[in-house]
């Protein structure tokens, strides 16, 4: 019986992940049930159990009167005298107590006691494994449609995926395998009870987690993630080291990482961006896979406007506003997107090519006007205009006129190098 009993806890401990201390503690709770539903009372009670061999002795404490008023709490002192001898009025004996003298209902009192105690202690042990997942993903098998919820089997416990947290025109079949994003877990009497999700944004960073090593290992960080369930996600990553890709390591060999986070969405669109303190910078990215003129962004406002070309203002704004819509949710800021043409009507934008027409530069030719350089190369009214060279330092044959040198008597310049140049003036 002993080796039963211990042999029966052993397997419990196992299947529900029970301690066998709190199974002990629930057979002596049993058994002090039992012991007061069979006498009356059990405030006498005391129940002795061996945690190693499941052996357990029930013992019963009276006090010694010279009178018993109340056979369940006192014994006589003849009867005492009879166990031994030296027992005295006020003294305390332990009498054992014989299960096998419970009856009927007082033992199947004792094994409802142990039932209930073994299903509480089975809800609380299933609680405290499903809350540790919370905010985490799960594998789940479809069980069935209930109403326009899913009930999904999670091994232990079943799971309900709401018609709010179901993706638009998903459809499931019984004994599928999906994966689901834990939103909440409640303790209740009946169990825990937990709500998943397939349209939360973390269900596609988890994924990322456990589909990239980069990811899970911290090297790569998924810094921010806009997602529209069933349609497209954007996700801005940083690499942590200057010698990991952090798009590239998301994206995988020939798309492999991405396609399996892919497939496991049904074919929703994923954007993978790289993060970028500059908040110019990273909207710029966000509207990808728009190009981008210039971006001004006001970092107190949290606002940014943006410049496209004209034939790429429809893709950045994207269908129904999507593509602007994610990148305006990824980067936290309000985006106005206008195209090249309607930001110069609105004087926005900078007309590059027009704007130094009549200022410094010509647009063939990088010479200075009105002061600098001319085409021809030559000074005019500038800045050596009226100095040491004035009246037209060179002349057009290269020689000086008027110069400091013109007037020189140097016979070494004279009649040296320059002493034909100079014949004239002399």
């Amino acid at each position: 019986m002993k080796n039963e009993l211990l042999e029966a806890l052993t397997i419990l401990e196992q299947e529900k992940n029970i301690s066998k201390d709190t199974l002990i503690e629930a057979i002596e709770n049993s058994l002090v049930t039992a012991c007061k539903n069979h006498f009356g009372k059990s405030d006498n009670v005391k129940v002795d159990m061996d945690p190693e061999t499941c052996e357990y002795h029930v013992y019963q404490a009276k006090t010694v009167v010279e009178e018993v008023v109340d056979p369940v709490m006192e014994v006589s002192l003849a009867k005492a005298k009879m166990i031994d001898s030296k027992y005295e009025v006020g003294d305390t004996v332990n009498f054992e107590i014989k299960s096998q003298e419970f009856g009927r209902i007082a033992t199947q009192n004792a094994k409802n006691v142990i039932l209930q105690k073994i299903r509480e202690e089975e809800r609380k042990v299933l609680f405290s494994e499903y809350y540790s997942k919370e905010k985490d993903i799960v594998t789940g098998i479809v069980q069935r449609y209930i109403g326009r919820n899913v009930s999904i089997n999670l091994g232990k416990v079943d799971a309900i995926l709401t018609e709010n947290e179901q993706v638009r025109g998903e459809v499931f079949q019984p004994t599928e395998r999906i994966k689901l994003y834990i939103l909440e877990v409640k303790s209740t009497p009946k169990g825990p009870k937990i709500l998943v999700s397939r349209t939360h944004p973390e269900l596609v960073k988890r994924l990322f987690e456990s589909e990239v090593t980069e990811v899970k290992d911290g090297i790569v960080e998924i810094k921010a993630i806009a997602r529209e369930a069933g349609s497209r996600t954007k996700i801005a990553v940083y690499s942590n080291d200057p010698d990991v890709d952090a798009v590239g390591a998301c994206v995988g060999m020939n798309g492999a990482r991405v396609n399996a986070i892919v497939n496991e969405l049904r074919g929703e669109k994923i954007d993978i961006i790289n993060w970028n303190e500059n908040p110019a910078m990273l909207i710029e990215n966000a509207l990808s896979p728009a190009k981008v003129i210039s971006v001004i962004a006001d970092a107190e406002e949290k606002s940014a406007k943006v410049v496209v070309p004209d034939y790429q203002l429809s893709l950045a704004i994207g269908k129904e506003g999507q593509n602007a819509r994610l990148a305006a949710r990824l980067t936290g800021f309000k985006i106005d997107i206008k195209s090249e043409t309607q930001a110069r009507e609105a004087g926005d934008f900078m007309d590059y090519e027009n704007d130094y027409e009549d200022e410094e530069y010509y647009e063939d030719e990088e010479y200075y006007e009105d002061g600098e350089y001319y085409e021809d190369g030559e000074y005019a009214d500038g800045e050596y205009a009226d100095g040491e060279y004035a009246d037209g330092a060179y002349t057009e044959d290269g020689t000086y006129e008027d110069g400091e040198y013109a007037q020189t008597s140097d016979a070494e310049q004279v009649e040296g190098e320059y002493a034909d140049e100079y014949a004239d003036e002399k």
